[in-house]
């Protein structure tokens, strides 16, 4: 789709014991359905393809839309900047069968889509996991696409051939869904509110599905994508399943486990708190890890964030910072631009990406073990979670006297 220009730049190959590969499902084609890349432990594979990390000129268009940029000049300045770049993962590569894995479901921020957060996936999917990144239907999604059914031409006579599959592909429509900007006057907050209950929906949804197919139930994928989607019956751990989101997908792991006990835990990275109800926080009873970037976060959403340990105990609410973070060291985008573009644009932060993403992974896979009782060697980096390191901070960097002042007139 484009040349890369540099060839030091990439997205970071998983470091588990398991190759990882991905594959699209998509069930229901209208805009009602779910649709979402997994990403999965897979069997070796020398020629393995690996899938472009921007799947098609439909979601540069979405990013041109979300950025406010002219359609025309932007699809050949991203596509020259990453066009050429691959996700580390074997495109519908052979599922491994090796027990049964626990399962995350992950919920992009506003304006991503479901490939933009593969360095988390991949990693997380390495390690033993099944992870669903869901792809968001509420136009807080930069671009995403649905289909309608073609019209059917009337029959000529009774000889007429019988009319083909109506949900067969070649018989329906692709449509395009981009990103919904806030209308002159409009209030942010109804919005919000009601696309973070959406995309809680679509996160159950796509778990319901998920817990189908694990059954051994045929699901037709609409995408009809190669992956034999039938290896991954009894595959997964479904007394062990977590959701994870970035920024509105952060919000959408505290909407998420409110709605669904399924999920056992939430991570919520960079989380914006601002599209929640106020009576949620009482109800969430699982435990929650914030991992927080230094330069995002201010005193009003920490506050928010602290307003959730009043219905727990504190032990199952964690907070680190991660120093020298920006609120894009999370998606995928801090890996592919250079330190000049990248700082200008606030896709980097201060520290290596490598390092930041490592933290962040790290920190996660701890506090799913401690969550979800894995039997695994994630252990190793329990005091990431409690934020002992020297690129952390434990809890938030921001002023204490400011978030004390705010929760007292909150």
């Amino acid at each position: 789709m484009g040349n890369s220009c540099s060839n030091n730049l990439g997205i970071p190959p998983a470091k588990g014991p398991n190759a990882v590969g991905c594959s699209d499902f998509m069930m229901d084609h209208t805009v009602e359905g779910t649709f979402f890349r997994l990403y999965y432990p897979c069997v070796v594979s020398d020629n393995a393809e690996k899938p472009d990390w921007i799947p098609c000129k439909g979601y540069f268009y979405g990013l041109a839309d979300f950025m406010k940029i002219n359609r025309g000049l932007s699809e050949k300045i991203f596509n020259y900047l990453f066009g050429s770049f691959k996700i580390p993962a074997a495109l519908n590569g052979s599922y491994k069968q090796n027990g049964k894995y626990p399962v995350v479901i992950f919920s992009h921020g506003l304006g991503a889509f479901r490939t933009l957060y593969s360095a988390i996936c991949t990693e997380l999917a390495s390690q033993g996991f099944i992870v669903a990144s869901v792809e968001h239907r509420d136009e807080s999604a930069s671009a995403t696409y649905f289909y309608h059914q073609k019209p059917q031409e009337p029959e000529k006579d009774e000889a007429s051939p019988p009319k083909p599959n109506p949900e067969a592909p070649e018989n329906l429509v692709e449509e395009w869904m981009y990103y919904r900007s806030l209308k002159p006057g409009e209030s942010e907050f109804p919005l919000r509110n009601k696309q973070v209950k959406q995309r809680a929906d679509e996160c159950i949804k796509a778990l319901d599905t998920l817990i189908q197919i694990n059954s051994g139930k045929n699901m037709e994928n609409v995408l009809q994508t190669e992956f034999d989607w039938t290896t991954l019956e009894n595959s997964m751990d479904l007394c062990r399943i977590a959701v994870m989101g970035h920024s509105f997908g952060g919000a959408t792991v505290v909407e998420a486990l409110c709605k669904d006990v399924n999920f056992k835990c939430g991570i919520a990275l960079d989380a914006w708190m601002f599209p929640l109800d106020e009576e949620i926080y009482v109800r969430v009873k699982q435990p929650i890890f914030f991992i927080n970037s230094e330069k995002f976060q201010w005193a009003g959403n920490i506050s928010r964030m602290r307003k959730l340990d009043s219905s727990s105990t504190s032990m199952q609410r964690k907070m680190i910072t991660i120093k020298g973070t920006v609120h894009q060291s999370f998606p995928d985008f801090t890996f592919l631009t250079g330190n000049w573009i990248g700082k200008i644009l606030k896709l980097k932060g201060e520290i290596d990406p490598q390092v930041g993403i490592d933290l962040c992974n790290r920190a996660s896979l701890a506090f799913l073990q401690r969550h979800l009782g894995l039997d695994k060697d994630f252990n190793q980096w329990d005091h990431l979670i409690e934020g002992k390191d020297h690129n952390l901070i434990p809890g938030t960097n921001l002023h204490k006297c400011a978030l004390i002042y705010l929760c007292h007139i909150h």
